[in-house]
């Protein structure tokens, strides 16, 4: 399959456009292929799939940051980052077989990246002498993109932990790139070797619209779980994608009737770049309500996270101008299960956007709080 990385190559787009997103590209790694291509409405220059690849001029409002989560600080030796007690992140790999315009690591596909490495002895040697790390997650970028001997190494290597009894690994291939599911058996067959009954392989993956689940997309799902994983699902609530509630419905919905749990709708981050992406905590909160009334209970199980440097934050209720939050995941542990009641400024859509709110200390005393029971 032929990938194409410079947007002057789109031969669906205006020489004009070209012209004009060249800047954004000069900023922003661009990364397609010919079957994501294919998906595209090219007569809508709002087409939801179009949003989610093809840079946009607005990619060039400023707008936060490339590290508004203050990943840089979970690193404890290269490639590896511990945040939450039993958690270990391995970033494996740099690349992704397309490029999302709202990613939240976009500065991994920046030059010279300094947070993945193809080594991963010291991330493997640090996760073996911390038995509390029960589980590990493989990320980056896209570990499926990996080749699949070098994917049985790491999870041959995960394995040989006693203490890792599951191991997920996020990615978003069966949206971009199916036929890396479908077209190589050998990749089904690591996955099963290493998906027992007493610790699953979990993958976590990414579907942010109904049409990306295309005849080639459910057969990938039907694959990987027939090899023994289990299959959940997480994605980012999305301007101009997903943020109507019957888009939103009919993608949970369909989801769970393909046996894949809706697990996570992530607020989006306040990245560099993704401003026209961002969607209002309070609209966000009715839009995801609206949808879930939408659909049964098994597409009800999802949650609405920030995923903030102080922890994972649940959206649970927004009434008037008041938020209701839960610290899901702290990694300050004495925040675990913290509730917190807070003024909701219009236009909120980060934590750091409440008041008494920042991302370089914990909520302040003026925060009406309490301690799930």
């Amino acid at each position: 399959m032929q990938t194409r990385n410079a947007i002057s190559q789109l031969d669906m787009l205006t020489p004009a456009e070209k012209a004009a997103l060249a800047a954004v590209t000069d900023r922003y790694t661009f990364r397609v292929n010919e079957y994501y291509l294919g998906l595209i409405n090219w007569a809508d220059r709002n087409d939801p799939i179009r949003r989610i690849v093809i840079p946009s001029e607005t990619e060039l409002t400023e707008y936060g940051n490339l590290d508004p989560s203050r990943e840089a600080e979970n690193y404890v030796v290269p490639g590896c980052q511990h945040k939450y007690r039993q958690t270990a992140l391995l970033l494996v790999s740099n690349r992704c077989d397309a490029y999302c315009r709202f990613c939240f690591r976009k500065r991994l596909f920046q030059p010279h990246p300094s947070e993945t490495t193809l080594d991963i002895s010291a991330g493997i040697a640090y996760i073996t002498a911390h038995p509390e790390i029960t589980n590990v997650l493989l990320t980056g970028g896209d570990p499926l993109v990996l080749s699949t001997r070098r994917l049985a190494e790491i999870l041959g290597a995960l394995r040989a932990i006693p203490h890792v009894r599951i191991i997920r690994l996020g990615t978003k291939t069966l949206a971009f790139h199916p036929f890396r599911i479908l077209d190589d058996p050998h990749l089904l067959a690591v996955l099963s070797q290493h998906s027992r009954p007493d610790g699953r392989i979990h993958l976590m993956i990414h579907f942010d619209h109904p049409r990306e689940l295309t005849t080639e997309a459910r057969r990938a799902i039907e694959a990987v779980q027939q090899a023994g994983c289990t299959v959940v699902h997480q994605c980012p609530l999305l301007r101009g994608v997903n943020d109507c509630p019957e888009v939103l419905a009919e993608l949970l919905g369909e989801l769970a009737a393909l046996g894949v749990s809706p697990y996570y709708l992530f607020q989006n981050r306040p990245v560099a770049g993704n401003a026209g992406f961002v969607v209002p905590l309070a609209e966000g909160y009715r839009i995801i309500e609206s949808a879930k009334a939408g659909v049964s209970g098994l597409a009800k199980r999802v949650r609405y996270v920030m995923s903030h440097a102080t922890g994972k934050v649940e959206v649970l209720a927004v009434s008037g101008d008041q938020i209701y939050l839960k610290y899901h995941q702290a990694r300050n542990p004495a925040d675990a299960g913290r509730l917190i009641q807070s003024l909701l400024p219009p236009g909120a859509a980060w934590l750091d956007d409440l008041p008494g709110f920042s991302s370089n200390r914990q909520p302040l005393d003026q925060v009406q709080e309490g301690r799930a029971g």
